[in-house]
């Protein structure tokens, strides 16, 4: 299990010379938006970490998608990402096992050697800082979205689910 989440992320982005802070505050209801309004950041500024199993063609392994918070993801997209057929997003101890987190919790960071990180391109073109929890609910990171990508280096692949048509007017 990975341990001291906020210290390795705080060591991480210090040695790699990143703009960030660390922000303590209440937990919120558990909704991006609720932690966006307390952090006073915008809703699509949030980096939302999705603990994922990738299961097909021979494919079995974790994978750590993250995407802007006010986006959703396509999982078999995000499946086929890495060569397998379908995802399914990992049990509360599996995540546990491979973050050190809750639900919740997991920053869009991988400290686990069996956990892939892969990032949506969307998260690199709207804002210039991202904000995420950084290990626990009541604890977060705004970091430059610049320097953020240039740390981590996360693979990168669409994953966006497809907004829904919009309905046809009504004659």
């Amino acid at each position: 299990m990975i341990d001291n989440v906020l210290e390795r992320l705080t060591t991480l982005f210090t040695e790699g010379g990143a703009r960030f802070r660390v922000l303590h505050h209440e937990a919120g209801d558990r909704t991006s938006q609720s932690v966006a309004d307390i952090r006073g950041t915008e809703l699509g500024q949030g980096a939302k970490a999705l603990c994922c199993t990738v299961k097909g063609n021979g494919v079995k392994m974790h994978v750590l998608g993250v995407l802007p918070a006010d986006m959703q993801a396509d999982l078999s997209k995000l499946a086929a990402a890495v060569g397998g057929r379908r995802a399914s997003l990992a049990s509360p101890d599996e995540v546990m096992e491979l973050t050190g987190c809750i639900f919740g919790a997991v920053p869009p960071v991988s400290f686990h050697p069996d956990l892939t990180l892969i990032c949506d391109p969307t998260l690199f073109t709207r804002y210039d800082e991202l904000a995420f929890n950084a290990g626990a609910r009541d604890v977060s990171i705004i970091i430059s979205t610049e320097d953020f990508k240039r740390i981590v280096a996360p693979r990168i692949a669409d994953f966006l689910r497809d907004a829904a048509p919009a309905e046809a007017p009504k004659a």
